[in-house]
């Protein structure tokens, strides 16, 4: 196996307790990093790859906890709308409109995107699950899968039986880079005895479970009009906590709710953006980090956020709940880059092998280029990548041991191809939309 070894004016290996790494190298054999250390230690042999980057940073790939990834074919097509209405009076009507190769052709652009921004894990929510696959396969990057599951559709049965057997074929697929979950939409759109199903076949074919928990102030009142109880009550009645979750939004849980959900097998996916363009709320983060609940960010749909940009999210969470507190040191510069990084692995249960630069675990890291104007002088890296760097700065992305991003380019596939046919899809899903019923 070819061994890598790349150089670094900065290294942020983000494992517990180590402190960036001036003028550090990463060596890498095959897809797993073998060793991190200064650059002064390492003796070099001939026959090894050398990159030189000792003008840049390099830092684990981020981790994008929650997603719909396809949705980019919707990018500012329904801006400044409340949640309900934005789904209902335009996203669900729009998705009924949606072929596979639609899902596929979506799936890629984002995927360029995130790429490009230095995501290499994304975890996604959507349908047409087989395409999804089929362009994490292709593309490189790392993600766990789920179709999203409506209840209350009368062909609920027929999907939660495919995701089922998706789920069997994809798991593993891709080098290992593809693992999958079940995902129940939200308590809203999933009834009690459907909820039961899916935690049943999560428990048999031992799958994790995705699901939007307590997004919005609506939904609590929607499920206590209907159930008499909040949320995550209703939710751990149908068994779902008895697997492990990963809960996107949590923005209206109350103290004893996550007290509740700390004790549980549950991850949190924070999505500052998506929750403020939708005025959803100002998710508790700070009382679930001090709970040690694992908080990871992501930046739900294209649709939602309008941008797949987790550098976004990372300055977005630090200001945010700096505002909301009032304290400057609420969740300081460090912390929301663990939650971009091993946070969110821990959030996908995938700490073992991703979010951090330690021996053993997976090559998946990114180059960000200090040589620009706006990145002068870098006094602290770590302040440096929330606060200033934007995604457009990151010029090297590599998975598994494999680059899929250097000088800025895609490596697999053909960028423009990919834009051409999605915004050819969605101008097509657009004309539909407006169209006389």
């Amino acid at each position: 196996m070819k061994t890598k070894v790349i150089r670094g004016g900065w290294v942020l290996t983000m494992a517990e307790g180590k402190a960036p790494i001036k003028d550090g190298m990463v060596k890498i054999v095959g897809e797993k990093i073998a060793a991190v250390a200064p650059w002064k230690d390492q003796q070099l042999d001939p026959d090894w790859e050398l990159v030189d980057a000792s003008d840049s940073i390099i830092m684990p790939g981020l981790v994008n906890t929650h997603t719909h990834a396809a949705m980019v074919l919707f990018r500012n097509f329904a801006d400044d709308l409340p949640l309900m209405a934005w789904l209902q009076e335009k996203i669900w009507p729009l998705e009924e409109n949606l072929t596979a190769e639609d899902v596929y052709w979506g799936t890629r652009l984002a995927i360029n995107e995130m790429l490009l921004s230095g995501t290499t894990t994304f975890a996604d929510m959507y349908f047409f699950q087989d395409e999804v696959a089929q362009a994490t396969e292709e593309s490189g990057i790392r993600a766990v899968l789920s179709r999203g599951l409506i209840g209350v559709n009368p062909q609920a049965e027929k999907n939660l039986a495919e995701a089922v057997e998706q789920a069997k074929k994809w798991r593993g697929k891709g080098e290992g880079r593809i693992q999958m979950m079940l995902a129940p939409h939200a308590p809203y759109t999933c009834p009690p005895d459907f909820l039961k199903e899916v935690v049943a076949a999560a428990r048999h074919y031992q799958l994790g479970i995705h699901i939007h928990l307590s997004e919005t102030r609506d939904e609590l009142e929607q499920i206590g009009r209907s159930y008499g109880k909040r949320p995550v009550a209703y939710l751990a009645e149908q068994g779902i906590f008895s697997r492990p979750v990963l809960a996107a939004h949590g923005v209206w849980l109350d103290d004893a709710e996550i007290s509740y959900l700390s004790r549980q097998k549950v991850g949190l996916a924070h999505n500052p953006s998506s929750n403020m363009k939708l005025a959803s709320g100002i998710a508790p983060v700070v009382k679930m980090l001090t709970a040690k609940i694992p908080v990871g960010l992501g930046t739900d749909g294209a649709a939602s956020n309008n941008r797949l940009d987790m550098f976004t999210e990372m300055r977005t969470a630090a200001l945010l709940h700096k505002l909301a507190t009032e304290e400057p040191t609420a969740l300081t510069a460090e912390t929301a880059l663990r939650m971009a990084t091993i946070e969110g692995a821990r959030a996908l249960g995938l700490e073992e092998q991703i979010g951090s630069l330690e021996q053993g675990k997976k090559a998946d890291l990114i180059r960000i280029s200090l040589h620009k104007s706006h990145l002068t002088p870098c006094h602290n890296p770590v302040a440096l990548l929330v606060y200033t760097v934007r995604g457009g700065d990151v010029t090297g992305v590599m998975v598994n041991g494999e680059w899929l991003v250097e000088d800025g380019k895609i490596l697999k596939g053909d960028e423009e191809e990919v834009c051409r046919e999605t915004g050819k899809r969605a101008e097509a899903l657009r004309e539909m939309s407006i169209k006389p019923r």
